[in-house]
């Protein structure tokens, strides 16, 4: 739904809990216990008509017996109280309630969710353990114990998985801001909550435990905004599940659901773990090392063997273990002793006294090359555990955000491991587990540089719309819905992808030869079948043929052998094709298939006739740009196979993303598109050519932009407009433009920039640009004004808005180029994006302007913004144009 009214259910001022009870065992006593025993510090009423107190609170009959209406009710009675439960709550001035009650089947949460509709009270639940805010106290659940305060936030869709973290983390002083159980998310989802968390100054990173998502747009605009203000963690469930077991395609058949979740997570920026034990291990990290950014590890141990058994961890998992340089080497020969290991791991020697430890800290963390230290010791009877944590202590304080530790054994290292965890660092119990960490954290470093992309739905350049189109609506007028070889191929054409010629002719032995003599020998002769998708297993591809003779014993072959295999296939024909020499070629498969919950997916891979059996793959949500195309790439085996090794030179990498990112414009064009097939495509050196494609479509639309999980590049919103008597161009702004913008604000005076961002600041870090032009289509708009004419373009002004989850306000910033103020750009800007947001249903445009910003103060009113007299902020104004009526209940 949004984030409204979440304030209320995550920090309430008074809650109610209604079916609160003294039943050993129930659900209403243990939550009214949890709410009691706290240290929440507001009133909490209990509402239930078979007891007059409890304890020695009052206990009300009705919710309208209440003294006040609560911020939050807590509903723990039968499935069949809670619709007019809710209505009550609403009409008394609740906004937001847990329901608890299990059991509630379709008709009843329609109702429940009906009658808090009106009200826009939120409802959380129902069947789930309800939630805990240890900041201020609340324990609004019935979880076995208490939860300590901290700024980890876990969100779970499994009750039992709350408890079991709750456990796992109060004897490690691992604290939480918030802990929710979701149950069954009628209303309140995981999209809500991140954009809640997301803002939330209790909160520094986040925890999911998901099993299904209903709302993928929301999800991932929410998830993105989420990880870019701090790190969230995901663990999926249900990684078993294919989602097209028997597809018409061979990237139907690899795209299984659980890869669409992995290309989801990664693409939003969030790290995602496979298991318990790893969601416990980056809590772990995140809250005692996330903030670290090394990319390479330094290894220090009192054993030589747990050494070997980290560098053997870091190897599996592709962490570089630092090249000591000269100067550790000689500042680390005066500390040890001359049996030292003198490389990375660096092993002190099993007798290490404490200060042997201290000596080797400092020499590791003096120099900044030394990336991050991983602490490993083994208990020896030479010198206490603890003493020598208490002597490191000093050191490992000041460097937790470097420093990650393992304190081998049990009961030896115990009071050691706790002295360690009490100043900060992060403690593993293996050698691997700690490897395995730094790892994580460098995969969530990664995501997060994608997250940086927001790119359009293809290449520069407009394909052949029209003949697209015109190829797929002649096929579905035909019923033809999986399309032959050669209107396969003249569809990726219109696209700019190069395929080999291919003539379709008719089930006939000559018609082929016919074919042949114009195309030139060797040929390759395939079937032509709506029935046979894949025609090398059916028998239907013959490869090599050198003349007619072998071309005409060929087709009579394959035409006896499928009528005997498969009597009932169609036989439409023949399609010919020359043989292409491409000795050094590799084989790939392209594909694209629509996941039920997510929509459109792209797969790439390791192409031929065996790629099921070899199944390297990836797949990554649309839209692609070269960066992404290119990652995508880059998590597959065969991407090795594409650089340059022995005598043979590189493929062209760029031609093969440029086929990627056609057919994420393509399935943004063609909604009709269900599968699509490029398998073979050779790459090498020279380019990218498709040899084979196939391609199924649908009747009714199944893709197209609309369905993308994350929205992309709004073309259509471009126009081109006349200002001061020659055209110019207004048109969304493009994570391509990061240059153009970063020139546009250096040509600005200090005091526009002061006017427009609060601050002279003429530079702008690499994050600030890609956060200003790498955009979410979905929640915000940036128009630029640009002369496409000359030999390089500028920007002229901007206009951007973001709006709020609830699209209620969008927050406005308009600046034009300085030499460039009262000529009329500012307002050709505003009138644009103020359409687009009326367009989209937004319903407020709001500016916080700088009280002496005039040119801003008058553009604004003449274009009808009012003054927000309640506004008290004395530097600025707060200036809003109202777009759509705006709801009593709003």
């Amino acid at each position: 739904m949004s984030i409204r009214h979440l304030d209320l259910l995550l920090t309430p001022k008074s809650v109610a809990v209604i079916g609160a009870s003294e039943r050993p065992g129930s659900v209403g006593a243990t939550v009214w216990r949890n709410l009691r025993s706290g240290a929440f510090a507001g009133p909490v009423w209990p509402v239930n008509l078979k007891h007059r107190t409890l304890g020695n609170a009052p206990v009300f009959d009705s919710v309208g017996d209440l003294p006040a209406a609560p911020d939050l009710a807590v509903i723990c009675t039968p499935a069949r109280t809670v619709p007019g439960l809710i209505e009550a709550l609403g009409r008394l001035g609740t906004r937001a309630a847990i329901v608890m009650t299990a059991g509630i089947d379709g008709e009843t949460r329609a109702a429940m969710l009906s009658k808090a509709k009106p009200y826009l009270l939120r409802v959380l639940g129902p069947n789930c353990l309800g939630l805990l805010s240890p900041h201020i106290g609340l324990n609004a659940s019935f979880a076995h114990i208490d939860a300590r305060a901290g700024d980890l936030a876990f969100v779970s869709q499994s009750g039992a998985l709350v408890t079991a973290v709750l456990d796992w983390a109060r004897p490690r002083g691992i604290g939480f801001s918030h802990m929710i159980s979701l149950g069954e998310h009628a209303d309140v989802d995981f999209g809500d909550l991140l954009d809640h968390l997301a803002s939330d100054p209790h909160t520094r990173s986040i925890l999911l435990y998901i099993e299904s998502i209903e709302s993928p747009r929301k999800f991932m605009s929410a998830a993105r905004a989420a990880a870019r203000n701090k790190p969230v963690v995901v663990v999926k469930a249900g990684r078993g599940a294919k989602g097209a077991a028997a597809a018409a395609s061979h990237t139907g058949a690899l795209a299984g659901s659980d890869l669409v979740y992995d290309a989801a997570i990664r693409r939003a920026g969030m790290l995602r773990v496979f298991n318990l034990a790893d969601l416990f291990v980056a809590a772990e990290t995140l809250t005692r090392f996330g903030r670290n950014r090394d990319t390479a590890l330094t290894i220090m141990t009192n054993g030589g063997g747990a050494g070997v058994m980290a560098a053997d961890a870091a190897e599996a998992a592709g962490v570089p273990l630092v090249e000591l340089s000269p100067a550790v080497l000689a500042t680390l020969d005066q500390a040890l002793p001359a049996t030292w290991s003198r490389r990375n791991p660096v092993d002190i020697i099993g007798d290490a006294p404490a200060q042997r430890y201290v000596d080797t800290l400092n020499a590791l963390l003096a120099q900044r090359d030394t990336g991050a230290i991983l602490f490993i010791h083994a208990p020896t009877a030479i010198v206490r555990s603890d003493d020598i944590a208490q002597a490191c202590l000093p050191i490992a304080k000041g460097a937790s955000g470097r420093l990650l530790s393992c304190w081998l054994g049990d009961d030896a290292v115990r009071p050691a491991r706790r002295l360690f965890e009490e100043a900060g660092i992060a403690d593993y119990a293996t050698p691997e587990q700690a490897v395995n960490a730094f790892a994580m954290l460098a995969t969530y470093w990664q995501n997060q540089a994608l997250l940086l992309e927001a790119p359009a739905a293809g290449k520069p350049g407009e394909p052949a719309l029209a003949r697209a189109r015109a190829i797929v609506s002649q096929a579905i007028g035909s019923s033809q819905l999986l399309l032959d070889e050669a209107s396969a191929k003249a569809l990726l054409s219109a696209y700019g992808i190069a395929t080999v010629e291919t003539v379709a002719v008719a089930p006939e032995a000559q018609a082929a030869v016919d074919a042949a003599s114009r195309l030139g020998y060797p040929v390759a002769l395939k079937i032509l079948s709506p029935d046979i998708s894949h025609k090398s297993d059916a028998g239907g591809v013959r490869l090599g043929l050198h003349d007619a003779d072998e071309l005409r014993d060929a087709a009579q072959r394959m035409l006896d052998t499928l009528r005997a295999r498969q009597p009932r296939a169609r036989i439409e024909g023949f399609t010919v094709q020359p043989m292409v020499a491409r000795p050094q070629a590799q084989e790939l498969i392209v594909g694209a298939s629509v996941d039920p919950v997510f929509g459109p997916v792209i797969l790439f891979g390791h192409g031929g006739t065996a790629v099921e059996v070899v199944a390297d793959r990836a797949l990554a949500l649309p839209p692609l740009n070269r960066v992404l195309a290119r990652d995508l790439i880059s998590r597959t085996r065969v991407s090795r196979l594409l650089a340059s090794y022995r005598d043979r030179p590189p493929a062209d990498l760029d031609a093969v993303c440029d086929v990627l990112i056609a057919v994420s414009r393509m399935l943004a064009d063609l909604p009709e598109i269900a599968e699509l097939d490029i398998n073979p495509i050779w790459a090498d050196a020279s380019g990218a050519i498709a040899l084979d494609a196939r391609v199924r479509l649908s009747p009714t639309p199944v893709a197209g932009a609309s369905r993308f999980a994350i929205a992309p590049y709004p073309d259509g919103l471009a126009q081109a407009v006349s200002w001061r008597g020659h055209p110019i161009q207004l048109r969304p702004i493009k994570p391509e433009d990061a240059e153009l913008h970063s020139e546009f604000v250096a040509r600005l005076t200090p005091e526009d920039l002061r006017l427009r961002f609060f601050s002279a600041r003429r530079e702008l870090s690499p994050s600030e640009l890609a956060r200003l032009t790498q955009i979410d289509y979905d929640r915000e708009m940036a128009f630029i004004a640009f002369e496409p004419d000359g030999v390089r373009p500028e920007i002229l002004g901007v206009a951007r808005a973001a709006c709020d989850p609830d699209n209620v306000d969008a927050e406005l910033g308009v600046i034009v180029r300085s030499d460039l103020k009262g000529q009329g750009l500012g307002t050709l800007l505003l009138d644009k994006l103020v359409a687009h947001l009326t367009a989209r249903g937004t319903q407020r445009l709001v500016a916080i302007v700088l009280r002496d910003n005039s040119a801003m103060r008058d553009l604004a009113l003449e274009r009808g913004f009012v003054a927000d007299r309640t506004w008290s902020d004395p530097g600025t104004l707060r200036l809003v144009l109202p777009l759509q009526p705006v709801s009593a209940s709003v």
